[in-house]
């Protein structure tokens, strides 16, 4: 009894289609993680905390990149669900006692449904592009007014998270330099960026990414678009709602402006767009390069050399140069940085 094997999968010119790197990003990231576990044991305590910031956006960019950068739906109204995870962890915490990581969960499983709700509503009456842009950022100023009146999570004075007699990973809280901040971020970007992967290369993942570059021919092969882009927007939202719980316990506060205010949305977006829109390394690397260049152009700026004197006390002046080197880095690679290497590299 003989048997025969399937043909390779092939391109209309006969060649073999290139297997996708899924394992190499896993093995990357594997790497990647090994290497910076004693990144905050070496750096001063004020590079430690940079680093905290940094893994905080890459987070918020990895949630926001996997709704609209894979799944094509662009949303200005990400601050919605990281405001939701930061309001539920600490009205969880401050109010009823409850740990962090159960008010994390509780975030993600809110977040998910708020925006399996705004995207229903939004794809029921058809909203798309800048309109679907617009509904998610007015959605988000919603709760920010709601937020800001509601004596239920106590107006726009916010929530000041109460400090502990000791540290304790239950409570996710600990000394003020403490290496647990950044091994927490980690493992929680570490995780989010295993979900990406998996994500994009699971059945859904390329469902999603068909209805993004096509939706009619994604609904005409009898594809489920609706419900592909809504499981996107739920797994999108959860995971900016981890960054809001996270950053809510090492900030210590929350209030409706620093949850739901349009510059969060802003930070979602912005690592994304410079490291590379719909690439799986493309909001870790954006992140990398935005953090420490806010602090350095802040730095030389406020702090000038003496060549620089002239530039001191001129305020506002290290933003305005941030957000130039910002614009250079986008107009110079529109497609990101990751994006640009990685056509570098492949025309090699």
């Amino acid at each position: 009894m003989t048997t025969t094997t399937a043909p390779a999968a092939t391109t209309a010119a006969g060649k073999p289609l290139p297997r996708q790197p899924w394992n190499r990003h896993l093995l990357a990231i594997a790497v990647l993680t090994v290497l910076l576990i004693p990144l905050p044991l070496i750096l001063p305590p004020a590079q430690a905390s940079v680093a905290v910031r940094v893994l905080i956006f890459a987070l918020m960019s990895i949630g926001w990149n996997m709704m609209s950068g894979f799944g094509g739906m662009f949303s200005f109204g990400h601050a919605a669900y990281f405001g939701i995870g930061a309001y539920a962890g600490g009205f969880l915490l401050v109010e009823h006692n409850v740990s962090p990581w159960i008010g994390m969960l509780v975030g993600m499983v809110i977040a998910a449904a708020f925006a399996t709700l705004i995207g229903f509503l939004a794809l029921r009456y058809k909203l798309r592009g800048a309109y679907f842009a617009l509904a998610t950022f007015a959605f988000a100023e919603m709760l920010r007014l709601w937020a800001t009146n509601s004596e239920f999570v106590n107006r726009a004075v916010g929530y000041h998270v109460p400090l502990r007699p000791e540290s304790s990973w239950w409570w996710m809280q600990f000394e003020p330099a403490s290496a647990n901040y950044f091994w927490i971020a980690l493992g929680l970007t570490v995780i989010a960026l295993v979900v990406s992967v998996q994500f994009v290369r699971s059945r859904a993942g390329q469902f999603t990414k068909a209805a993004r570059d096509d939706e009619d021919a994604a609904a005409a092969v009898g594809i489920p678009v609706m419900r592909y882009k809504l499981l996107t927007m739920a797994l999108s939202a959860a995971i900016t709602a981890v960054a809001g719980a996270f950053y809510v316990q090492y900030f210590l506060f929350i209030d409706p402006d620093l949850a739901f205010g349009s510059s969060v949305s802003i930070q979602a977006i912005l690592p994304a767009v410079i490291g590379g829109v719909a690439t799986i390394w493309g909001p870790v690397i954006g992140a990398v390069v935005m953090g420490p260049l806010n602090d350095v152009t802040a730095t030389i700026l406020r702090n000038p050399p003496p060549a620089l004197e002239f530039l001191q006390g001129r305020g506002g002046l290290d933003v305005i140069v941030y957000g130039a080197l910002l614009i250079i880095i986008v107009l110079l690679l529109p497609q990101g940085i990751y994006g640009a290497l990685r056509k570098r590299w492949s025309r090699r």
